[in-house]
């Protein structure tokens, strides 16, 4: 072949490049996608924050088993074997398709552009909470009645009872700081999603922050939907019974309610606002 002669045209199919976004355009992907997911079907968004409830139990349900019976572990290492293995629920929510409460708070750049009203917001974020709910408790429910608690001569059951058992014990306002540093992590995961190209760039921008809230301790709304209505079930099993304990009440009031309010602190407003303020508020025209 003449070295003068024309190069083969690239493939019809060939992708416009594989270089991730950078931030300016992620900012503007994410300003998109809060539309879209504000404009979407009422049955739809709900049939997908069931599925976002499952797929964050299941991420739980697996982080429970893989610190079963860990003890001699140092707590970091456990603790991070736990939040690898929890990384499995968000990983299956941004590559399988769908919608998680504390990932929606980002929904907030498209309000404060204008793009979405602020009761489209709320309802939106109350119809994704609602079957978030319904589908963590609902698995949490499933994962009894298989008795997956006994495994591990019981060690399953144990730890479960042992993550909730922290979870009900932490006060108000604590509660609320967790949660609020919990989701500024999950935001800057699916925020990270943004810039991706690929399915293996998704899997890896989400699993370091995940990891890191779960190794850390903090609190996140919907996976505590699994995690302490499961705890509920196995105590009471006559094999894991335990002392009259904080019930229904306590996880809604003393645990759901805080961890809640600071997951939509850390995600809408110490991710969601602060990127819309850098990369997306309206430019000042000089002289007004």
């Amino acid at each position: 072949m003449s070295r003068d002669a024309a190069p083969a045209e690239e493939p019809a199919f060939a992708p416009a490049g594989f270089d991730a976004l950078p931030p300016p355009a992620m900012a503007r992907k994410a300003e998109d996608v809060g539309v879209a997911k504000a404009t979407m079907a009422t049955a739809s968004l709900f049939a997908l924050a069931v599925l976002a409830g499952a797929f964050i139990a299941l991420g739980a349900l697996f982080a429970t088993t893989a610190m079963a019976g860990g003890g001699e572990l140092p707590y970091g290492v456990q603790r991070l074997l736990g939040g690898v293995t929890f990384s499995l629920g968000l990983i299956l929510v941004v590559v399988a398709g769908a919608e998680l409460f504390t990932g929606n708070n980002l929904v907030v750049m498209a309000w404060a552009s204008g793009r979405v009203a602020t009761g489209r917001l709320l309802a939106g974020w109350a119809v994704v909470y609602a079957g978030n709910f319904v589908g963590a408790v609902a698995t949490a429910a499933l994962v009894y009645a298989g008795r997956q608690h006994e495994f591990g001569g019981g060690a399953v059951g144990e730890q479960a009872l042992a993550i909730a058992e922290a979870k009900l014990g932490l006060g108000f306002v604590q509660a609320v700081a967790l949660g609020a540093l919990c989701n500024a992590l999950v935001c800057l995961a699916v925020w990270l999603t943004y810039s991706a190209r690929t399915t293996t760039d998704r899997i890896l921008a989400v699993v370091p922050p995940i990891a890191a809230f779960v190794a850390a301790g903090f609190e996140h709304s919907v996976a505590n939907m699994y995690f302490i209505p499961f705890a509920l079930l196995v105590e009471r099993d006559a094999a894991f019974a335990a002392d009259d304990g904080p019930g229904w009440g306590a996880f809604l009031l003393d645990n759901l309610l805080p961890v809640t309010i600071g997951n939509v602190l850390g995600g809408a407003v110490m991710v969601g606002a602060v990127y819309w303020f850098v990369y997306l508020r309206p430019a000042r025209v000089p002289g007004r």
